[in-house]
């Protein structure tokens, strides 16, 4: 496998944390038809040479795993620990039956932090016991660039408000999520990209995500050949917000795939 073999992105959710529609709420979009305006909580998969890495564990995890066909992960990949991001881990217990080994799973060391207090029984050697039907993962924690399946993965600092979370680079493709800016060190890791995916909240401003304002003009800077939206709010349909996008920006949706070429 080559850092230059193509890369397949599945979007298996396209969400804020509280999800689309969210509990209680019957606005024009909770309520929508369009099917573009469903979002889970966000979550990818990145896939190369026949494997597949997860990038962060949504509580939908398990439905989207089956509404996308995603029958195998051999790593999963985490930006930061807040719950919309880490709650369906122990939904990963089914690819290891599947698979018949334990699965790796990166992150920063504050991540993985959070990770051995909220999963430490998945981490225990009794895990492995067959009788016993958990999750089986062992930790790795991200200090800078690593090679995960025969990809190089280099880890981007976004600030989050006040927390810092990683971003990744793969080869030409990035995925942002969740972040307030875009520091200039990450700049200059984002250079020359095929495919960004970058956090968009929604279009006024919040303190701890990007407005589509905000994306729009770092996507300007940035200047990858396509660039999504990703981790929208309820605040504005799916069909809406794409009438006044630049050129090449688009909104992600739930079960899209796309190839990026390495």
């Amino acid at each position: 496998m080559s850092n230059h073999d193509p890369i397949e992105i599945t979007i298996l959710g396209s969400g804020t944390s509280a999800g689309v529609p969210m509990i209680g709420c019957h606005c024009p979009v909770c309520t929508s038809t369009d099917p573009r305006d469903k979002r889970n909580r966000c979550s990818v998969v990145v896939s190369y040479g026949g494997r597949s890495v997860l990038i962060d564990t949504p509580p939908e995890l398990r439905l989207a795993a089956i509404a996308n066909r995603v029958d195998m992960i051999d790593a999963v990949v985490l930006t930061h620990a807040h719950a919309d991001h880490i709650f369906g881990l122990d939904d990963v217990r089914r690819y290891n039956t599947l698979s018949g080994r334990g699965i790796p799973v990166y992150g920063a060391p504050r991540t993985l932090s959070i990770i051995r207090q909220a999963f430490g029984y998945a981490l225990d050697a009794a895990a492995a016991d067959p009788l016993v039907y958990r999750p089986q993962l062992t930790l790795e924690e991200v200090c800078g660039p690593f090679e995960l399946l025969g990809k190089t993965w280099i880890p981007i600092e976004l600030p989050h408000g006040r927390v810092q979370v990683l971003g990744f680079r793969i080869g030409d493709f990035a995925y942002c999520t969740d972040c307030s800016d875009i520091p200039a060190a990450g700049k200059l890791q984002l250079n020359h990209l095929d495919t960004l995916i970058i956090d968009a909240l929604r279009p006024t401003p919040h303190p701890t995500h990007l407005s589509f304002e905000q994306a729009i003009a770092l996507i300007a800077e940035l200047k990858p050949r396509q660039a999504f939206f990703t981790h929208l709010t309820h605040d504005v349909a799916h069909a809406d917000i794409e009438k006044n996008l630049p050129e090449g920006v688009k909104v992600l949706t739930d079960g899209m795939k796309f190839q990026v070429p390495r």
